[in-house]
């Protein structure tokens, strides 16, 4: 094999540099994924003790080596045992981009009739973003979560199942402050309100803004690991925001909310 160039003694070759280009890249991601959250300090961690035992390996330290040794041998279970939320966030949008998901180009090509009619995606687009309007003008505090399957995960035991049509004044009712089950989220999966006073997993990101309440915490909390969207309506400014893939979009527009809607119910069926 051909040398590219050499570099005090080493000789290098183009496969070499796409070796590390790659490398880069993937630490890179790794960086953006655990960016901001606890997990992030173990991954530090675990990254010192595997720099550590090349450390005592080339000053020949042998009972070092082996605790070490022994410590990286089941880092790969430990690995995955403590980052199971990242792993399967990092899968989830890796699966969104694969050849054969649903918003790919392959799958909208060879499968058009699948795309054709989305009538019904945009009544209920209609019927959330008059509800989230009219809530947002009165401030009424709001958390709808726009699930992709009926398997979402969440506490039945506080909820309450609704398996009603989608219509702006029920959302609207639901959410009134002198109503049960204003408090806590509302599923809606398919053309479906599946569940409503839905109590979620709250957000441990502390790069969260500090102002923010419980509400938009549990949006960002059900979205961190399931590929969701969530929207809320703000009680104390009325303002509207929506979390995905973990991330906190706030003060959004109604014609914002609705773009990103149709990107998911629509274009990316998310």
């Amino acid at each position: 094999m051909e040398n590219l160039f050499s570099f005090y003694g080493y000789r290098f070759h183009w496969l070499n540099i796409l070796d590390l280009a790659i490398v880069i890249f993937l630490v890179v991601q790794l960086y953006r994924l655990l960016k901001g959250s606890l997990a992030f300090n173990i991954f530090v961690g675990l990254l010192i003790i595997y720099l550590a035992y090349f450390v005592v390996q080339y000053l020949h330290m042998p009972i070092l080596s082996t605790l070490l040794q022994s410590f990286i041998n089941v880092g790969l279970i430990a690995i995955i045992i403590i980052f199971q939320p990242e792993i399967r966030k990092f899968l989830l949008v890796l699966g969104k981009k694969a050849p054969l998901s649903k918003d790919s180009f392959f799958t909208k090509l060879f499968l058009p009739d699948k795309f054709k009619s989305y009538k019904e995606e945009e009544n209920i687009i209609n019927e959330v973003i008059t509800a989230v309007a009219r809530m947002a003008g009165s401030r009424t505090g709001a958390l709808i979560v726009i699930a992709n399957t009926y398997r979402v995960k969440f506490d039945t035991a506080s909820s309450i199942a609704i398996d009603s049509n989608i219509n702006a004044k029920l959302l609207e009712s639901i959410f009134c402050k002198g109503s049960p089950l204003h408090d806590g989220a509302l599923i809606i999966v398919g053309n479906k309100i599946l569940a409503a006073k839905v109590i979620l997993p709250v957000s441990e990101n502390p790069n969260l803004p500090t102002r923010i309440g419980l509400r938009h915490r549990s949006a960002v909390g059900i979205t961190e690991h399931s590929d969701n969207l969530a929207i809320i309506v703000s009680e104390e400014r009325g303002t509207i925001s929506y979390a995905q893939d973990g991330d906190l979009i706030q003060d959004i527009s109604l014609e914002e909310l609705k773009v990103k809607m149709y990107e998911v119910m629509v274009d990316g069926y998310a």
